[in-house]
């Protein structure tokens, strides 16, 4: 079926693999939320949704609970959240989100796996015009009923697409609508299995599968930083 196929199935499940990776990486999310709006999840949905997400990748309550006090804490670290955009191999568009305490640190690092593995660093909105920002959000298809009747309901909440995809629904709305969004859904009654940011490319491009293993390299390596929250692409994945 290609390779680009093979890494779109497995990256749904590599961007969370590694216990200590995920949750260092939900760690700094919730830190992020709370020091932006409390640690009350519920007068603050941006960590009702990292606690979400904590909970979708089985992060232990404790632990969850501990992070919420360490960020309120006047001695947590601070992380900034800074954007990279440049190029991978053969002109494929790549958007790197990062959370740091150290930004001198992970400017050299996003700049090093850019240029070993046939990249090249951009400036601000070098790529960033390609892409779309939206709200994601994931639900268990067997808890929707009809998704034709869902996506009606949403509509005025903001949704733009619903997906089914095997026993998951994907909701997209505007970057601006999450707040509007979760709420809807929560009142609703649904389980909400994970949210998130992302950020939907404008148009893809299509490579060989040669081509699409120089680019996954590049992809991995990024991911595999320890101050890098997403990688958004704009290869084609389709088969």
């Amino acid at each position: 079926m290609g390779r680009a196929f093979e890494f779109r199935k497995a990256r749904k499940m590599k961007r969370w693999a590694g216990m200590a990776k995920t949750f260092t990486r939900i760690g700094k999310e919730i830190s992020i939320a709370v020091k932006a709006g409390g640690g009350d999840p519920d007068y603050n949905p941006r960590l009702r949704a990292a606690v979400n997400n904590a909970k979708a990748a089985n992060m232990p309550k404790a632990n969850i609970e501990n992070a919420i006090k360490k960020a309120l804490s006047k001695d947590s670290a601070n992380y900034d959240e800074t954007l990279f955009e440049g190029y991978a191999p053969h002109g494929i568009a790549v958007i790197v989100e990062a959370a740091t305490d150290n930004n001198n640190r992970t400017v050299a690092n996003i700049r090093h796996h850019f240029s070993k593995y046939g990249g090249s660093l951009g400036t601000s909105g070098s790529v960033d015009f390609m892409f779309e920002r939206k709200s994601v959000f994931k639900l268990e298809a067997s808890a929707i009923g009809d998704p034709e009747e869902l996506e009606l309901d949403l509509i005025d909440f903001g949704l733009d697409e619903l997906k089914v995809e095997d026993d998951e629904v994907t909701l997209y709305g505007s970057f601006t609508n999450f707040n509007t969004l979760q709420k809807a859904l929560e009142e609703k009654g649904f389980e909400i299995k994970s949210s998130s940011f992302e950020r939907i490319p404008t148009h893809t491009k299509k490579l060989n599968d040669a081509q699409v293993e120089e680019v996954i390299k590049l992809i991995d390596k990024m991911e595999e930083d320890e101050d890098v929250t997403e990688v958004f692409h704009n290869m084609d994945m389709s088969d």
